[in-house]
């Protein structure tokens, strides 16, 4: 008979325990957290596209009389997640050392693996030489949160050379 292994993400555990430890010698240069304004503002953002993607389709199938159900919907619906998942998003954090990002959950990229470092709305893109991508999401300022990132590779390859 087969083995059942449990899957990885019904491990998943919020906040600083599920952090990697820094290795000795390790410096903290950055922490980026999740921006509550911001995180608002996506959700609304969300919430509009989706109303906008309805009403095409309400339009599409002659039910105009469906949008504004539709819409307080959707919005309510945005507004339930929002509120849900907030005490989640809220205790993820990711730090920027002298060697490497370091997210929640054990995850991790080397600063001279890192390939593209990019914005998406409120959130930083990272992907790495194996392809592997992670997202910093709902930043105050990803222009700011790129260039940190930016600026921590290159000094590393330059310590490294």
């Amino acid at each position: 008979m087969s083995e059942i292994k449990r899957d990885e993400v019904l491990n998943y555990r919020p906040g600083l325990e599920s952090e990697l430890p820094l290795e000795e010698g390790e410096a903290v240069e950055a922490v980026f957290l999740p921006d509550r304004d911001r995180y608002w503002k996506d959700h609304a953002i969300l919430g509009l596209i989706g109303s906008a993607l309805v009403a095409v389709v309400l339009l599409f199938m002659e039910q105009p009389g469906q949008i504004a159900i539709a819409t307080i919907a959707i919005l309510v619906g945005m507004g339930l997640r929002g509120l849900y998942f907030r005490s989640e998003v809220f205790a993820r954090r990711w730090q920027l050392t002298d060697r490497r990002l370091i997210g929640p959950q054990g995850r991790q990229a080397m600063l001279l693996e890192i390939t593209t470092v990019r914005r998406l709305m409120g959130d930083v893109q990272i992907v790495t030489k194996s392809g592997a991508k992670h997202l910093i999401r709902h930043l105050a300022d990803s222009a700011g949160v790129v260039a940190q990132i930016e600026a921590a590779r290159r000094a590393r390859a330059r310590t490294v050379e």
